[in-house]
């Protein structure tokens, strides 16, 4: 019996890594006095500092202070070394190499310090420089192929190891790792051939046995690789795990019949078994026996052994399929349902559940499902995105406001924890607060959205500002809404709108709300201001064309407002009459303003100066 040694060691745990990372792009300089000890090219100019450090210890004439230094040296870097420094372990090796140019351990273990801050070059060379001082150390040569490992040299590696088995028959280790460096070289016949060969003196060995199974499915012996296998399950007949590997085997070669047999047989020896159950199912799948394919599937997903992020990610392709096939909503209801079942506990079910409600439009069901998973597990923002966006659709603005005020706490660099508190508190008509968050929203580091959100977030705030009557930072930021998203029919509108309500950049307004009227032709809001804007701009004919195309709609002869502007138009194009039933009319639908009441009451338009 032998121990499997991981040849992948170029980098074993070992504490202060972090800094070593950082060391990596400075080696060439730190090592750069060490060239001439492996016999690689040495630049004849050195750094003062390495001069003066030569000078230093080449003064030391005495060969009882010589030793002493080396000595202390030595000692100074094994702990440095221990103490995971390696920087300075480094340094202080090759300090030790000045004073004893031929001792192959110093070469070993700076070997063995370059493989761990992997710089693989270096390690080579100071490995070959320790085997060339002393070729019969074993860990030296084990070094050596490490060394030769690190750098892609596979066949190289597997030649070291040959050796050490030559010279070290009894260790099966070696002649292990004579394999494995073969079969990363793509060399999988003498692979094979090494571990035949360690098959005969260790008898069968199921990692061995793997290493073997694995090999054959490359070169496409699919018998042989099966053979193996059965190998293993003759050994042991009551460990699953062999069965399910060869079923495997069987199901990726496309030998169904062999497959299942296996399959079945998983299933006798463990019921519940989820790889089993789920290869079946899929066998019945293909087959178009319906009934036996979700036996099978929901016997799987009832297992709390079947892993909850597989089951997961099973389920999910149900989300895609369920807009085309509504059979897919109940099933992955169903299947979600039973994920809950067997994973109580588990923050992911319930969100696993709530998306499919979410995506099937079933809101509120997906609410309770998303407040049950932040309830379970708090530290996952999308979840808590889900809830934000939920609300939001929702205009559940208390809401809405309660979770993005938890969310910018807790993720305080998220840009759309800010923006939706920002959108709550403008529904709220809490406009100081929404313009708070709003610009802490666009200062995020987060990513700071993509460029449509940020015209969102523009086009919000300008709201908010033009509500609290800051007209400048209103104007800005619609400016930059437009700016990042020019389109914008809706942010067109409502910045024309406001100009037009103020009496300023008329000539700006007609532009952009025309603008907005060729991006959506029928809207009866954009004409109501397009008309309005016209009649500000003196403009009455072609006011009265636009706001009666308007109000051809229902929605504009049920809007009071439409109602009030369209008497204000007729009022200055002289028909008194009608404006005066105009606005009334307008009355009638709700409109309450005084400055409505002068109008009816004195029968003439009053200006905007005058209400005020």
């Amino acid at each position: 019996m032998f121990t499997i040694r991981n040849n992948d060691r170029t980098l074993p745990g070992k504490n202060g890594l972090p800094a070593l990372n950082r060391l990596v792009g400075r080696l060439p300089l730190l090592v750069a006095g060490l060239c001439c000890l492996v016999g690689t090219a040495c630049n004849s100019s050195k750094s003062t500092a390495s001069r003066s450090s030569s000078r230093q210890i080449y003064s030391i004439r005495d060969s009882t202070l010589l030793e002493q230094r080396a000595d202390s040296l030595f000692y100074s870097a094994e702990r440095s070394k221990m103490l995971g420094d390696y920087r300075t372990a480094i340094t202080q090796f090759s300090d030790y190499l000045r004073l004893r140019r031929n001792n192959p351990t110093a070469y070993y273990e700076l070997a063995r310090l370059f493989i761990e801050v992997r710089n693989p070059g270096y390690a080579l060379g100071f490995a070959r420089k320790a085997v060339s001082l002393d070729g019969t150390n074993k860990w030296f040569q084990i070094t050596l192929a490490d060394a030769f490992g690190v750098n892609a040299q596979f066949d190289s590696a597997a030649a070291v190891y040959g050796r050490l088995a030559h010279t070290y028959p009894d260790n099966d280790e070696y002649l292990y790792n004579k394999g494995m460096f073969l079969a990363k070289a793509d060399k999988s016949e003498e692979a094979l051939e090494v571990f035949d060969s360690l098959e005969v003196k260790t008898g069968l060995i199921e990692e061995l046995a793997f290493q073997k199974q694995r090999l054959y499915l490359k070169l496409n012996r699919m018998e042989d690789a099966a053979a193996e296998v059965h190998k293993l399950i003759n050994q042991n007949p009551d460990d699953v795990r062999y069965y399910l590997i060869l079923g495997d085997i069987y199901n990726s070669n496309d030998r169904t019949e062999e497959a299942t047999a296996i399959y079945k047989e998983v299933l006798q020896r463990d019921p519940s078994n989820p790889r089993a159950l789920i290869a079946l199912s899929g066998y019945a799948k293909k087959e178009g026996k319906y009934d036996e394919y979700w036996a099978y599937l929901t016997r799987a997903f009832a297992n709390p052994d079947y892993n909850i992020d597989e089951k997961v990610a099973y389920v999910y392709p149900y989300l895609q399929m369920q807009g085309v096939d509504t059979g897919k909503l109940r099933e992955g209801l169903q299947l979600a349902q039973l994920v809950i079942e067997a994973h109580p506990e588990e923050a992911k079910a319930y969100a696993l559940q709530a998306d499919m409600f979410s995506q099937a439009g079933m809101l509120d069901s997906a609410l309770i499902d998303y407040n049950k998973a932040v309830s379970l597990d708090s530290t996952r923002f999308t979840v808590w995105y889900q809830l934000m966006w939920i609300y939001s659709r929702k205009e559940d603005s208390n809401n809405l406001l309660k979770v993005s005020s938890i969310v910018t706490e807790r993720f305080p660099r998220e840009f759309m924890g800010h923006y939706f508190k920002g959108v709550a508190n403008f529904l709220l008509q809490n406009y100081p607060a929404s313009i708070d968050a709003l610009n802490v929203a666009l200062q995020t580091g987060n990513g700071n959205g993509d460029k449509n959100t940020r015209a969102d977030v523009y086009s919000l705030l300008g709201d908010a500002y033009h509500a609290t009557g800051q007209h400048q930072q209103s104007d800005s930021s619609y400016d930059r809404a437009l700016a990042l998203k020019p389109d914008d029919a809706l942010v067109l509108n409502n910045f024309s709108y406001y100009l037009s309500l103020r009496g300023e950049q008329l000539s700006k307004a007609e532009s952009m709300s025309k603008r907005s009227l060729e991006l959506e032709p029928e809207s009866v809001n954009f004409m109501d201001t397009y008309a309005w804007i016209l009649f500000r701009m003196a403009r009455y004919e072609q006011a009265r064309e636009w706001m009666e195309k308007a109000l051809q709609s229902q929605e504009a002869r049920e809007n009071p407002n439409m109602l009030e502007h369209y008497g204000d138009i007729l009022f200055n194009l002289h028909e008194v009459d009608k404006a005066l039933e105009y606005w009334q009319l307008a009355k009638q639908k709700g409109a309450n303003s005084v400055g409505l009441a002068r109008k009816i009451a004195e029968k003439r338009y009053i200006l905007a100066t005058e209400r005020e």
